[in-house]
């Protein structure tokens, strides 16, 4: 199968530190592949090797099939990138530095459709210097999508984005990937990993802790009560025979699936104790099982 993105047992070593090390994944056309990890955990390193602006130490790393640093070219004129280093010259505005990425590529998007698919219309001949965050991440998105890439690299998308501007940015994300292009997005927003991952990539200390779907990272099944007030969990424990781990005084995981007959004790045990039933899921977040594999991952390397 030929991939969008192949990394193949990548290290990359600045002296006597690993930054990557061992990594190895890949990215389907027509997937959207998240990387997540801690600061420090080798993204960006990984991300800027991708690119062609690093060379490996060890392993490989391949876009459509090529070489970033040998067929430099070729990989930059189909891949659309969106790095937080990138800039753009003050005085220019988003009409002009688009006009002018646009003479780079063969058959480049019009203008004035990115324009108006990323909601900047209002600002496109504003200089630089006085839009606001989220204008700017939006431009440099618009320049990304310029040359119709097959594939993106997107660094944080949403940073300094309103509500308004994250929603442009999710349909936009979800229109790539129905087009067929590959996506590999960096985030620390994990709500916003949860709305658009196919697949999860999450990274500590150079190295991948973890891969998979949201449905393979979820872990066993796990019932999530959250209450009104703290519970004792040894008669639900009992009620419910199975484990239940305490995380808080008003939370706990109970280890079994969901049922009728097991949510209505549950809603009996909390009735005779004077308690409300506040929260119920089956299964943790995004977040709950990153901070779990996070900490695992700590006290194994310690």
């Amino acid at each position: 199968m030929s991939y969008a993105i192949d990394v193949t047992r990548l290290t990359v070593s600045f002296s006597a530190l690993r930054a990557v090390d061992d990594v190895s994944f890949n990215v389907p056309y027509g997937q959207v592949t998240t990387l997540l990890g801690p600061n420090g955990a080798g993204k960006t390193t990984l991300v800027e090797t991708l690119l062609g602006f690093r060379a490996p130490t060890s392993g490989s790393v391949r876009l459509h099939g090529l070489d970033p640093m040998r067929d430099h070219h070729e990989v930059v004129v189909r891949t659309g990138a969106l790095l937080q280093r990138g800039g753009v010259w003050f005085p220019m505005t988003p009409t002009q530095v688009l006009a002018l990425t646009a003479t780079y590529y063969d058959q480049p998007r019009d203008k004035e459709e990115l324009l108006a698919l990323l909601s900047l219309e209002h600002c496109a001949r504003t200089p630089w210097r006085r839009l606001s965050g989220g204008e700017q991440q939006r431009t440099l998105l618009a320049l990304a999508l310029l040359g119709r890439p097959r594939v993106l690299v997107l660094d944080e998308p949403t940073t300094a984005v309103d509500p308004e501007g994250r929603q442009v940015i999710r349909e936009l994300i979800r229109a790539e990937k129905d087009r067929g292009c590959a996506l590999l997005i960096t985030t620390h927003e994990l709500t916003e990993a949860e709305r658009f991952s196919d697949d999860l990539v999450i990274m500590n200390h150079g190295s991948v802790v973890v891969q998979g779907t949201l449905d393979e990272l979820a872990g066993d099944a796990t019932l999530i009560i959250e209450t009104s007030v703290p519970v004792d969990p040894t008669e639900l424990s009992r009620r419910l025979d199975c484990v239940i781990t305490a995380v808080t005084p008003t939370q706990l995981h109970c280890h079994i699936a969901s049922s009728p007959e097991r949510v209505a004790a549950v809603s009996e045990y909390l009735r005779d104790h004077d308690a409300t039933l506040t929260s119920l899921r089956t299964r943790a977040s995004l977040e709950e099982r990153y901070l779990d594999l996070i900490a695992a991952s700590a006290q194994e390397t310690s």
